[in-house]
């Protein structure tokens, strides 16, 4: 019988608009030493280490010589992932479950001060059709925030409560860059960047990082009394073009849950999951990800959220933590919302602790329009 994969510790960097104070390794180790320091390891008792990050925001190709030195890589075994930070959790875990690896250290950083965003994001779209128009995400967003409102009646007002209610999340978030007290009228009333997406329903330029140890289930027990198992994981890639796919559905999303939930053995995730930390730059893209998660069905995460059930006390509490839009980089976010899952799970996650979280779904997305989407499930049993 293969052995589980639990995470043992997890760190991560308070989330700030400009940390021009440390260097790229400074700041990763910030959150590299919180998880050594939990589990007692030295860098030396690491099997392996990931690392996640963008050459493009660090100002360099291959970014991850960066870190080499902060993550134990030296004489040592070190992979790079370049996407969102839990497809590096996820790397961690093939590694253990390979039987090559019992400890793997994990760890995602990046300075979105330090970068031009929109031009940086521009680079991602194909360079002969589709670069020269100028798009970058928030442009993409716009078009399928657009799409998405018009087939499903989707309203400014339903986005503009995710930005509200994830705000009002990050005020119990030691973490959290942009803790807020807003209305859905400070929302609507925002300057409008890209329409219909306005500045408060967009995450902050942030600067952070984020750390985790993964180790197989001997291990595990060892180093903490309190793992936290992987019990689904998987992955999907949507096509590239953004004309190929009806932006208004999240099919890569779909695909990757349901393996996920088929490792896990959920079959209703709205009844068997807690709590769900899901990944979202803009606030259209949590109704929509829900969506595709399968709270609820296409079209129905608006009235989800006007029900009261994603709130905190309600069926299933979405982001308590203040989600992205409270302030996480690109490519950290996904890694941040497993960490709040462990927090969750082990019940230290303080004021917002979710009471009696079981079990607990951690989301990340990379790309345009969700092209890349990762579904991770995790338990405390």
């Amino acid at each position: 019988m293969v052995e589980r994969v639990g995470i043992v510790a997890a760190g991560q960097t308070k989330y700030h608009p400009d940390r021009s104070d440390v260097n790229e390794e400074e700041l990763a180790y910030e959150a590299i030493k919180q998880v050594l320091e939990a589990t007692g390891l030295n860098l030396s008792d690491i099997d392996s280490a990931v690392s996640c990050s963008q050459d493009f925001w660090d100002g360099r190709t291959i970014s991850d010589m960066n870190v080499q030195h902060v993550v134990g890589a030296h004489l040592g075994h070190e992979d790079k992932v370049a996407e969102d930070g839990i497809n590096a959790v996820y790397l961690a875990m093939g590694h253990i479950l390979s039987g090559h690896h019992d400890v793997v250290l994990v760890v995602t950083h990046m300075k979105e001060s330090q970068g031009e965003k929109s031009l940086i994001e521009n680079a991602a779209f194909d360079p002969v059709l589709m670069r020269p128009l100028g798009l970058d995400f928030l442009a993409a967003a716009a078009l399928q925030a657009k799409r998405y409102m018009y087939k499903y009646g989707i309203t400014a007002e339903q986005c503009a409560k995710v930005a509200v209610k994830n705000r009002s999340n990050a005020r119990n978030n030691p973490f959290a860059q942009e803790p807020m007290d807003i209305t859905v009228e400070d929302v609507l009333g925002s300057k409008i960047l890209a329409y219909p997406i306005r500045l408060l329903d967009t995450k902050p330029i942030s600067d952070g990082a984020c750390a985790v140890i993964l180790a197989r289930e001997e291990k595990a027990k060892k180093l903490t009394p309190k793992p936290v198992w992987i019990s689904g994981a998987s992955n999907c890639y949507e096509t590239h073009y953004l004309g190929d796919r009806d932006l208004a559905d999240c099919d890569a999303l779909v695909k990757a849950a349901k393996k996920a939930y088929n490792m896990a053995g959920i079959k209703n995730p709205l009844r068997q999951m807690d709590v769900a930390e899901i990944s979202g730059e803009y606030s259209y893209q949590e109704l929509l990800w829900m969506e595709g998660l399968g709270f609820c069905g296409c079209g129905e995460g608006g009235k989800l959220l006007d029900a009261g059930a994603t709130k905190m006390g309600g069926k299933m509490p979405v982001n308590p933590s203040g989600g992205m839009l409270a302030g996480n980089p690109n490519g950290v976010g996904g890694m941040t919302r497993v960490a709040e899952a462990v927090l969750q799970l082990r019940g230290e996650a303080g004021d917002r602790q979710v009471p009696g979280a079981r079990v607990a779904l951690a989301h990340g997305v990379t790309g345009i329009c969700g092209q890349h989407q990762c579904v991770m499930v995790l338990s405390n049993k």
